[in-house]
């Protein structure tokens, strides 16, 4: 995988703004570790719980449209400094395409970084769109990986 953003120094100013040294350091070893520890499949539904969580503490107001779910969450995703979401309705379906996803300042660990911030996108955006009306079996799963810093998630709308 590579990063979308080719340009230096706009990745530089991305990486100064999502990823502060000290906290997102720690952070990263944390995830790091745990996977390491349990493995990258084994980590993931607490990743997903963690997402879900956060939601919780993080509520979007209530949505008439497609275009206010979209707007809400990109409000909060901003308050994080967590990049920005597009999403499109299909027939069955909601895409949510993440992007400029805080990406690791270790090369080495941007994989790993990227796979374990998706899940707890996952867990963050099944909670929000549940909150909207959503129902509570259907989850939001990672769809595709364009790069470390943008990512398509889908919601399989029940018939």
């Amino acid at each position: 995988m590579t990063t979308t953003m080719e340009n230096p120094a706009l990745l530089s100013w991305f990486r100064g703004q999502q990823t502060p040294e000290g906290w997102f350091d720690l952070l990263a070893l944390i995830v790091d570790g745990m996977v390491r520890n349990v493995g990258e499949m084994e980590s993931q539904p607490f990743l997903r719980q963690m997402g879900d969580a956060l939601a919780e503490q993080f509520p979007l107001p209530p949505s008439e449209t497609v275009g206010e779910l979209e707007a809400n969450m990109n409000a909060q995703l901003a308050r994080f400094g967590w990049g920005c979401v597009e999403v499109t309705p299909g027939d069955t379906y909601l895409t949510l395409r993440h992007q400029a996803l805080p990406v690791s300042r270790r090369e080495h660990q941007q994989s790993r970084w990227c796979h374990a911030f998706c899940a707890i996108l996952e867990g963050l955006y099944a909670h929000w769109i549940q909150g909207q009306g959503g129902k509570a079996h259907v989850t939001v799963s990672r769809e595709r990986l364009f790069s470390t810093s943008d990512v398509q998630f889908r919601y399989h709308i029940p018939q």
